[in-house]
């Protein structure tokens, strides 16, 4: 096979192949790497033809360059840059000197040096065996000595990002809130520059680091589409740049405007990574695209089933003993529960959400004897023990604070804003990142733990690293020692797994999905809302990675009321936990319970590990089909939240289907033609009334 990356010298031209599209870059006259191709597959010596993009509005006020892999803030480039950088004398920005490359196994590295200053920096590219995505970042590095003194680091971002010359431009992205996460929104693209961003120092509810472009007229099952999303779980930004003329570029990288770094002689700083790809099969396909993304190369063990959960937090809130956990996990065991996991207020003082946070140990008077018991009686019902923590937060009322009031981020001449009552641990601290290791380690160890529930119920406010010389570096450090902790723990307790988790989905992308499971969606379970958040969310993550639970009816944020089989339903879209009161269900609600989570467990191969079609009828109803790999299994699962009436569901077409073959309902008995459901659609049948909802099971027979 010929390799998917190549560097022609003659032509200056570097290009990156996937299976079914082509990334090239040519070297510039200016010692710049500029884009010249990202689109469908196109032979190498027609991309050495293509002329560079230049500007329309060509003129003594418009460079005629083409768009740059990643901008400096030098020369005749007005948009945003990729690279701020000043140097010990006070000049700003770079020039380059192409210096050369490397290419090996599917990774490319361009290499840049200034033409003036002791800066060099390698653009890198990675492309893997059958996946579309390429994985791009920097690496920038201080090449002088002391006489050189330090560089400041204003910006820099992983890559940038070039469209070609669409009749128009349409942005998909995710928004939303705390219990209102990943809202959909799909826009047509202003002239103008549009930033994406968190300055909250975690990903956040309110916008994620992914996006999609395209020219307006792409469907679930048709068009083209460019999609990026960056792998970095603290603050972010990502700027788009549609100029008068036709050019739209985005730029995007951790970190948000206003911080600085410094760069000492023989420092080097590395950034995450920002992957993209292109698909002619619409946001359908490119969303498949992600999920293999995910699976193949960023989750750590992508082949093994999520369990089914049992948390404990809505049935008991802070009100947590080792009696009422027992009673809870019996009945959990009795539903088919596979993980029981100990929720908030089993450490320190923790009656409330005002005191505690950070002693983690077992409060004496719910559990005297640890948490061994409960760990022991959990895995004498054959479940799995997992256990929630928040190892980044306190409280001001605990003994680690008053031990260490300096360990929080904190500036000494501003009021602290106390959010949920507590204060942020600043991981950036070599001791703190020590003492939280210990502390989660010995949990883990201590008490046979399976399962943690990492959450981060607050955001960063009044940064601050007093008596540091390079205070805004806690915003990246931070962050990077949160991954490394979790790494660790994997790595020093090989059956550990770990939930991500802030406040619900404020801290879901690739760079915290590289080293946990699943990440808890929202805080917000009700099974209305949560078919849009879950929408959302599968735009570029997989079913496996969505925690997704059954609580009591009226939801307790929403007051609403809803049939159990609904509920199931919804969040058997995903890895199905439950997280009601179990105590007080019916016989009747705990017998169906068992019955759904059975069938879940028939469909979680397809929907864990299978391919994912998002469907919307007419009237409102939506589905979720999932395929096996090789199309012999299908499981849908359609819902209505309300009905006219007058009006029936009409019937769902499968476009997943073979419309060769035939299919069996594995629940009715009936036998369809797969031309019929890939065009006229399956009857979906759903009960009478809002809220309706059903499971269909079909196996190919031929």
């Amino acid at each position: 096979m010929p390799s998917p990356v190549v560097f022609d010298p003659a032509h200056s031209l570097a290009v990156l192949r996937t299976p079914h599209s082509v990334y090239a870059i040519r070297i510039g006259s200016d010692g710049s790497p500029r884009h010249l191709y990202w689109g469908p597959v196109l032979d190498t010596g027609d991309l050495a033809d293509l002329p560079g993009a230049a500007s329309p509005a060509d003129s003594s006020f418009e460079a005629d360059a083409a768009p740059d892999e990643l901008a400096p803030q030098t020369g005749a480039r007005f948009g945003p840059a990729g690279l701020q950088v000043r140097f010990a004398d006070g000049t700003r920005g770079a020039q380059w000197h192409f210096t050369g490359h490397t290419a090996t196994d599917g990774e490319l590295r361009l290499t840049l040096t200034d033409r003036r200053y002791p800066l060099a920096v390698d653009l890198c590219y990675r492309v893997r065996p059958g996946s579309d995505v390429i994985e791009r970042w920097t690496e920038l590095a201080h090449t002088g000595g002391p006489e050189d003194g330090p560089i400041t680091v204003d910006r820099l971002d992983s890559a940038s990002w070039t469209a070609p010359h669409l009749p128009d431009y349409r942005l998909s992205h995710l928004v939303g809130g705390w219990n209102s996460e990943f809202q959909l929104y799909r826009d047509r693209l202003p002239v103008a520059e549009t930033t994406l961003t968190s300055r909250r120092g975690l990903t956040s509810h309110h916008a994620s680091p992914w996006l999609a472009l395209d020219d307006g007229t792409a469907t679930e099952d048709h068009g083209e589409v460019w999609s990026t999303a960056l792998a970095w779980s603290g603050s972010w930004r990502i700027t788009l740049h549609r100029d008068p003329v036709g050019r739209t570029t985005w730029t995007g990288g951790f970190g948000h405007e206003g911080l600085s770094r410094t760069l000492q002689p023989g420092e080097t700083l590395h950034t995450p990574v920002f992957a993209g790809l292109h698909t002619t099969g619409g946001f359908g396909a490119a969303s498949r695209a992600w999920h293999a993304h995910v699976r193949d190369t960023v989750l750590p063990e992508p082949d093994r089933d999520r369990p089914v959960l049992y948390n404990s937090w809505e049935a008991t809130g802070f009100d947590v003993d080792q009696p009422g956990q027992f009673r809870l996990a019996d009945l959990a065991a009795r539903l088919g529960v596979e993980l029981f996991v100990l929720d908030d207020g089993w450490f320190g003082t923790r009656t409330s959400d005002r005191a505690g946070l950070g002693d983690w140990t077992p409060r004496p008077e719910a559990f005297p004897h640890g948490l061994k018991p409960l760990a022991d009686h959990v895995h004498g019902l054959g479940m799995a023990f997992g256990l929630w923590v928040e190892p980044e937060m306190v409280n001001a009322d605990s003994d680690l604070y008053r031990a260490h009031p300096d360990w929080v981020v904190h500036t000494p001449t501003r009021d602290a804003t106390e959010l949920r009552n507590q204060l942020m641990l600043n991981f950036a601290r070599p001791e703190v990142e020590a003492w939280a290791h210990r502390t989660l380690d010995r949990l883990v160890r201590e008490n046979d733990v399976d399962w943690l529930k990492w959450d981060a119920n607050r955001v960063v406010t009044e940064a601050g690293w007093p008596g540091h010389p390079d205070p805004d570096r806690l915003w990246i450090d931070h962050t990077r020692a949160v991954h490394r902790i979790m790494d660790r723990l994997r790595n020093d307790h090989p059956g550990l797994r770990i939930e991500a988790c802030a406040g619900g989905g404020g801290r879901v992308d690739l760079g915290i999905l590289a080293r946990t499971d699943q990440a808890w969606t929202s805080d917000n379970t009700d099974p209305v809302d949560r078919i849009a958040i879950q929408h959302g969310f599968s735009q570029f993550l997989p079913a496996q990675t969505m925690a997704a639970w059954v609580t009591d009816s009226p939801n307790v944020t929403t007051g609403r009321t809803t049939p159990l089989r609904f509920r199931f339903h919804v969040a058997m879209a995903g890895a199905l936990g439950l997280g009601g009161n179990l105590t007080e269900w019916s016989d009747q609600d705990l017998g169906e319970a068992a019955d759904l989570v059975a069938r879940y467990k028939q469909i979680r191969p397809l929907v864990q590990h299978g391919h994912q079609h998002r469907l919307t009828g007419p009237d409102g109803t939506t589905a979720v089909h999932y395929a096996a790999q090789d199309g012999s299994e299908h499981a849908l699962l359609a819902w209505r939240p309300t009905t006219r009436f007058g009006h029936p569901a009409p019937a769902l077409p499968l476009p997943a289907l073979d419309p060769t073959a035939r299919y069996l309902d594995l629940d009715r008995g009936t036998t369809h033609s797969g031309a019929v459901l890939t065009r006229q659609g399956i009857d979906l049948d759903l009960p009478a009334g809002d809220h309706a909802s059903r499971l269909i099971r079909l196996r190919r027979t031929d």
